[in-house]
């Protein structure tokens, strides 16, 4: 068998990059953000996710800590906040405690460990505190708030099926729809 050169290269850099696996990232990470960059009027910042009730209560921890989950939830809140927040105003949210939809079920065996199981049992629950500034850097609401929707299964976007934070994401939407509920709405 003749190896060409263009072969060869291939080759070794395939066993070279052998080594050079990515890790998976977690969001218990200790360099993991803790907070959104600031830009724009709204931030949005989160406590240590090890101690939310999604990690320290999953039937696989390990599995739950995988991802970039809540960075992409405080993402997502960031995004659809500034669409509804009026010109001027800024909004400050803190994220308390994550417990997503549905939950791992270590007894069904082995084969299932990395299997998120949706049942109405396991709603998703968000509970953050927040600020709402007005334009004149007067306080106009703020609070705790703790988000849940026991009927998520009936109440989702048969649209964004294939969103794996899509109960979360409904979640957040009701709420800044109620809390930034715009005028003759």
């Amino acid at each position: 068998m003749i190896l060409r050169p263009a072969l060869i290269a291939a080759v070794l850099a395939l066993t070279l990059a052998g080594g050079a696996v990515a890790k998976s990232r977690n969001v218990t990470d200790p360099d993991a953000p803790r907070a959104l960059p600031e830009q724009g009027p709204v931030e949005v910042r989160w406590q240590n996710p090890a101690q939310f009730t999604e990690i320290r209560y999953s039937g696989n921890s390990s599995e739950a800590k995988r991802g970039n989950w809540v960075e992409d939830l405080a993402q997502h809140l960031r995004q659809r906040a500034q669409k509804r927040l009026p010109a001027g105003e800024r909004l400050e949210v803190d994220i308390l405690d994550i417990r997503r939809a549905g939950n791992y079920e270590p007894w069904r065996g082995v084969a299932f460990n990395d299997t998120r199981f949706i049942r109405d049992i396991y709603p998703p629950r968000i509970t953050l505190n927040f600020r709402r500034i007005g334009a004149d850097g007067q306080v106009i609401a703020e609070g705790e708030r703790k988000l849940s929707d026991m009927g998520f299964l009936s109440n989702a976007n048969p649209l964004s099926n294939s969103d794996p934070l899509r109960y979360e994401k409904t979640l957040i939407n009701r709420w800044l729809d109620r809390e930034l509920k715009r005028p003759g709405v």
